[in-house]
């Protein structure tokens, strides 16, 4: 993935920048709108513009940030103050408390000879968020992870590995402590 080139047409081009335009707006004016049903209607708007997929009925609440690479499923939400910048997928139904945090990437640390900030960021490493999920408040998720489906996130948890489907996690870094049924009658 290191030193690819992508070369861009002309229309794809014009595309990224309008949706950076529009992404400029919300920050703007729409993250900053109170929570109610008008506003809930006009950041989604926003999102669906500026968005790789955003489903029906999305709830994104006041001071959320978003990128373009987002990809976010039917009644699913963003809770207030959360971060979910990168390459991000969120599943349907999903619930979101407020100041999650989604991290896609981290400083490389290899070389101890070398300053940490000079060393610059590792690759870019998508995270996913199956359906029916329920992330905790200030919930931070590191780059790579894969949530599972039907999942319970504790509030304040540090999501460094993946989490399988119909567990809960909490903790620092988050542990699997139970799973919502028994993994045999899936």
């Amino acid at each position: 993935m290191k030193n690819k080139i992508v070369i861009l047409t002309k229309g794809e081009t014009m595309k990224i920048k309008l949706k950076k335009l529009i992404l400029m707006f919300y920050v703007v004016f729409a993250k900053h709108l109170p929570n109610n049903k008008l506003s809930k209607v006009i950041r989604a708007g926003y999102a669906k513009l500026a968005c790789q997929k955003v489903g029906k009925n999305v709830n994104i609440m006041s001071n959320a940030s978003f990128g373009r690479r987002l990809k976010i499923g039917d009644n699913s939400g963003i809770g207030r103050n959360c971060e979910v910048m990168g390459d991000v997928s969120i599943g349907n139904n999903v619930m979101m408390g407020p100041d999650v945090v989604f991290y896609t990437r981290n400083h490389k640390r290899d070389s101890v000879e070398i300053p940490m900030i000079q060393q610059g960021f590792d690759d870019k490493k998508p995270i996913v968020i199956g359906d029916d999920v329920w992330i905790g408040r200030r919930v931070i998720f590191l780059p790579g992870v894969h949530v599972g489906n039907g999942c319970i996130i504790g509030a304040g948890a540090v999501v460094a590995k993946d989490i399988p489907d119909y567990a809960v996690a909490v903790g620092n870094p988050a542990r699997v402590v139970k799973y919502r049924i028994d993994c045999n009658q899936k």
